[in-house]
C-alpha cells in the first residue's frame, strides 16, 4: 500500500563525500533511488546542536516520501544510508554525518497510543539514558524541535499530529520564539 513517509534529515559532521550540504543532497538521491519517491523537499537550515554543546551546528531539511515498502522496512533503508555516508552511535545524541528521522507515515500511530504518550510526555534526562525498544510515530518529539517543524513547515504545513490533534502551524506556535530564531535557512 502507497502511503507518504515525513522523514528528518540532519548532518554536523563532514563526511568523505563532502560538506553537510552535499551529505544531506546525496541522502536525499539515495532515497528517491532506493526507498520511493520523493516528493517534497524543503529548505536546508543551520540549526544549533542537540544537546547544546554536544558537537557543531546542524544542517537539517525534511523530505516527503512516497513509498510501497512498510515503516520498518522503511527505518532498515534509512540506516543503510546513514552507514553509506559514516554514521556511528557511540551513544545517544552522538554528532552526526548523517541522521534520517522517520517522523511520520500519515497518520499513523505506532505502536499504540499508550506507547506514544510514554515517550512524548518522558522527562529529558530519561531520555538520554533509554531510547525505545521499537519505531514509535509520530516521532515522539517532534513537537518540541523547532529543527524539525520549521523544515516540516516548508513540505507539510497542514500536516496534522493524531496524538496531540494540532497542525504543524500549530505546533510552531507553540515553540518559544528564540528557539525559532535560531534555526536559519541556507
Amino acid at each position: 500500500m502507497r502511503q507518504e513517509f515525513l522523514i528528518a534529515l540532519g548532518s554536523n559532521m563532514v563526511t568523505e563525500g563532502g560538506n553537510r550540504v552535499e551529505t544531506l543532497g546525496s541522502a536525499i538521491r539515495m532515497l528517491n533511488a532506493h526507498a520511493g519517491r520523493v516528493t517534497r523537499v524543503s529548505r536546508f537550515f543551520s540549526t544549533p546542536c542537540f544537546p547544546v554543546g554536544a558537537g557543531p551546528d546542524y544542517v537539517n531539511a525534511c523530505i516527503a516520501l512516497e513509498s510501497d515498502v512498510e515503516s520498518l522496512e522503511l527505518i532498515k533503508k534509512l540506516h543503510e544510508i546513514e552507514e553509506l555516508h559514516g554514521r556511528e552511535r557511540p551513544h545517544r545524541w552522538a554528532s552526526r554525518t548523517l541522521d534520517l528521522d522517520l517522523i511520520a507515515a500519515g497518520n499513523a500511530v505506532l505502536p499504540d497510543a499508550q506507547t506514544l504518550n510514554h515517550w512524548m510526555h518522558l522527562p529529558l534526562e530519561d531520555q538520554m539514558k533509554s531510547t525505545p525498544d521499537g519505531l514509535i510515530l509520530p516521532h515522539p518529539r517532534l513537537h518540541q524541535r523547532a529543527f524539525v517543524l520549521v523544515p516540516l513547515m516548508d513540505i507539510a504545513p497542514g500536516w496534522f499530529h493524531p496524538a496531540l490533534r494540532r497542525h504543524v502551524t500549530q505546533m510552531l506556535q507553540d515553540l518559544p520564539p528564540e528557539d525559532l530564531a535560531e534555526i536559519l535557512p541556507l
